[in-house]
C-alpha cells in the first residue's frame, strides 16, 4: 500500500530544523534584554555575572554611568503558566516539567503535572488570578487576545502556540518550547525520536499489500457526529497514512469541523470508524453498532470501529505518533482481514 504523501512529508521536516523561527506568530520571550558588553558571555553560557562584572564608564562631563547586571536566572524561566493542555506535553517530554508552576484544568497529562492545577479554567481563564501567582513565562494557545493584551501591560512574557496544520509544526513547537526553556538538546532529541517513529509507521504502510483504491475513514469528535475533514492536524496525520476522509465529502465543511448526519454516514459507508469520544462521551464500538441502522456499516460488521483515547487523538503533542500508531494498526487489520477473505 504506497503511500503517496511520504515524498512530501519528509521535505518539511528536513526544513523544520532549520525553520524555528519562521513562524508568523511574535513572541515576548526577549524581554529580558540588556546593553552591557560585559555580560555577553555569561548570558551566552548561562552563567551569571559576578559583582566583578559589574562597571563604570566615564562620560565626557566626568559622570560615572553604573552597568547594569543582568538576572541571567530570567533567561530561562523557573516559573511557567501553561494554559494549553499540548504544550503542557511538550514542556514535560523536554525535561522542563521542574519548571511548570501551574497548568489549566485541562492539563491532565502527564499526571504529575495535573497536580500542579491550581484552578485555572482553560475556556475562561482569571487574568488577575493567572498574573497574581507570579509567574515569568505564560504559555497560551494565542486564541485568547484579551489574555494577551493582560499579559502585555502587566510586562509578562509569553509564548503562544496556535493549533498546528501539520506534523512539522508540532516539531517546530517542540524545539521553540525547549529553546524557551534551555532545553533544546532535549528538544532536538524528543524531535529526532519522534520522526524515527513516524517512519517506521510509514515503512510500516509501505509494506501493505497494494489495493485498489485508498481506504476510507470516519472520525468521530462526539456523538452527534462532529467530525474532522483533512484540512484539519487530526484529518492531515490520516491523510500522511493514506487514508480518504469521508467528512472531505460534505457540503459544509465548517471550517473543518463539519457536523455529519447519521444518513451520511451510512450513504458513504467508511471502512473504518475512528472514535475520539470514549473518554469524555463513553461511546465504544458496542454504542456505535447499536445505534440504529449501523450494523450495516461495513466498519462495524468486519469489527473495524477503533476506540482513541481523546487526549490523545485531539492535541498535537509528543503522543501524536501514538495515535498514528493506532491508525496503523488499524488499517493493517483491514488489510490482513481482506487477504484472508
Amino acid at each position: 500500500m504506497k503511500n503517496l504523501f511520504r515524498a512530501t512529508l519528509l521535505v518539511p521536516l528536513a526544513l523544520v530544523a532549520t525553520s524555528c523561527g519562521s513562524s508568523e506568530r511574535e513572541t515576548s520571550l526577549q524581554a529580558v534584554e540588556t546593553t552591557v558588553e560585559t555580560a555577553s558571555e555569561a548570558v551566552t553560557s548561562g552563567i551569571a555575572p559576578s559583582s566583578d562584572d559589574v562597571s563604570t564608564s566615564e562620560e565626557g562631563d566626568g559622570a560615572a554611568t553604573s552597568t547594569e547586571v543582568v538576572e541571567i536566572e530570567a533567561l530561562f524561566p523557573k516559573a511557567i503558566i501553561s494554559l494549553s493542555p499540548t504544550a503542557t506535553e511538550m514542556l514535560y517530554a523536554i525535561g522542563a516539567g521542574d519548571q511548570v508552576l501551574a497548568v489549566d484544568d485541562f492539563s491532565n497529562f502527564p499526571a504529575v503535572a495535573a497536580d500542579k492545577m491550581p484552578g485555572i479554567s482553560g475556556y475562561d481563564p482569571n487574568v488577575e488570578a493567572i498574573i497574581g501567582l507570579g509567574s515569568d513565562l505564560i504559555i497560551t494557545d494565542g486564541t485568547n487576545p484579551d489574555l494577551l493584551d493582560a499579559l502585555d501591560r502587566a510586562g509578562i512574557p509569553h509564548w503562544e502556540g496556535p493549533a498546528a496544520v501539520g506534523i512539522g509544526d508540532t516539531f517546530t513547537q517542540i524545539r521553540e518550547l525547549g529553546e524557551a526553556t534551555g532545553h533544546i538538546d532535549e528538544a532536538e532529541a524528543l524531535v529526532a525520536q519522534l520522526q524515527d517513529d513516524l517512519e517506521a509507521l510509514l515503512d510500516r504502510i509501505d509494506s501493505l499489500p497494494a489495493i485498489e483504491t485508498p481506504l476510507t475513514y470516519y472520525h468521530e469528535l462526539d456523538n452527534t457526529y462532529y467530525s474532522v475533514t483533512s484540512e484539519t492536524f487530526i484529518g492531515s496525520t490520516y491523510s500522511l497514512l493514506g487514508l480518504r476522509n469521508i467528512a472531505d465529502l460534505a457540503e459544509d465543511q465548517s471550517y473543518g469541523y463539519p457536523q455529519l448526519s447519521a444518513e451520511f454516514i451510512l450513504d458513504k459507508d467508511p471502512d473504518i470508524i475512528f472514535l475520539a469520544c470514549t473518554l469524555y462521551c463513553g461511546e465504544t464500538p458496542e454504542s456505535v453498532s447499536a445505534r440504529p441502522g449501523w450494523d450495516v456499516l461495513s466498519a462495524v460488521a468486519n469489527g473495524h470501529v477503533v476506540p482513541l483515547n481523546d487526549d490523545i487523538a485531539s492535541r498535537w503533542g509528543p503522543r501524536t505518533v501514538e495515535h498514528m500508531a493506532a491508525v496503523v494498526g488499524a488499517v493493517e487489520a483491514v488489510v490482513a482481514a481482506g487477504e484472508s477473505d
